[in-house]
């Protein structure tokens, strides 16, 4: 099957699993998001001059499959990161290192012509890896100018490459973001962090649960605070009610991987999203935890 294939929204968004579940094997499990950072002693993979942030410490491909193999998880996708910009070299080693294992996302700038162009050969250099290209409207400094062709023209090239659109924003500067959906509605959107809820009021992020009634939305089930943290309303609730107003078949889970994870720390962040759901049959939550992603993704 071509990549295109798994990113097909509507009716492919409801069909068969993949053949390795059809087949009766275990449900895979798939970390739909992590971040990897060489650090900055490695001078082969510097920070952007742009970088938002600039993280202090590692977090390795060769950690990541550590983790991985102790926590159970079987894929994974690496968010390329800010600090890197559209600069995917360190990606490029993630790719190597991780094999058939691990995918990728990738960043590029629509008001930027010639960050744009780098996206085909991005693609063309790991075939059926890069699977989504990934836009931020988080804080005042990170938000696209909706008013530009910028966000349409990236949108545009993602979807014509067969990749999926991952959104990563603040619910109140999301807006522009909608006539998008609409727009391209044979495009994969997927909604990082839940839409992040507890950065919004209730009735900013109530535009998330409204987008669930487009066929072509994907809601990830990430960035979860941690256990003990004073937060303004109980995650729980809302992970409850966003899977089930986006049902799932399109929810994804991620997270739990950074450079101080061990592989028990990565297994109880995923144990823990199993607690939110367990309302859910264990035939929906193992679609949650990895099914959904290995269809829409292309894990096989």
């Amino acid at each position: 099957m071509q990549r295109r294939d798994f990113l097909v929204a509507g009716a492919g968004l409801a069909a068969g699993l993949t053949p390795l579940l059809a087949a009766g094997r275990p449900a895979p499990v798939i970390d739909t998001h992590l971040h990897c950072f060489a650090g900055p002693a490695d001078k082969r993979f510097p920070f952007h001059a742009n970088a938002p942030y600039r993280p202090e410490t590692r977090a390795t491909p060769e950690h990541l499959l550590r983790c991985m193999d102790g926590a159970g998880v079987d894929f994974s996708v690496v968010v390329h990161p800010e600090p890197y910009q559209d600069d995917h070299r360190y990606l490029d080693h993630c790719l190597r290192v991780g094999g058939k294992r691990v995918k990728g996302t990738c960043l590029f700038f629509g008001d930027q012509p010639k960050s744009l162009a780098k996206m085909p050969a991005l693609v063309k250099r790991h075939p059926g890896r890069i699977v989504a290209a990934r836009i931020h409207a988080f804080r005042k400094d990170r938000i696209p100018d909706f008013d530009t062709p910028a966000v349409g023209r990236l949108w545009k090239q993602a979807a014509e490459l067969g990749l999926a659109v991952q959104l990563h924003f603040e619910p109140k500067y999301a807006g522009g973001f909608e006539k998008y959906i609409r727009r391209f509605p044979q495009t994969t959107v997927i909604i990082d962090h839940l839409g992040r809820p507890l950065q919004a009021t209730t009735r900013e992020h109530a535009k998330v649960f409204a987008w669930a009634r487009y066929p072509n939305t994907i809601i990830k089930v990430a960035s979860l605070p941690v256990p003990g943290a004073k937060v303004s309303r109980p995650i729980g609730p809302i992970i409850r009610r966003l899977v089930e107003a986006y049902g799932p078949r399109r929810s994804i889970y991620g997270g739990g991987f950074n450079g101080a994870a061990t592989p028990a720390s990565y297994r109880a962040f995923r144990e823990r999203v199993i607690g939110y759901l367990s309302s859910f049959s264990k035939k929906d939550r193992d679609l949650v935890l990895g099914g959904t992603a290995a269809r829409i993704f292309g894990f096989a």
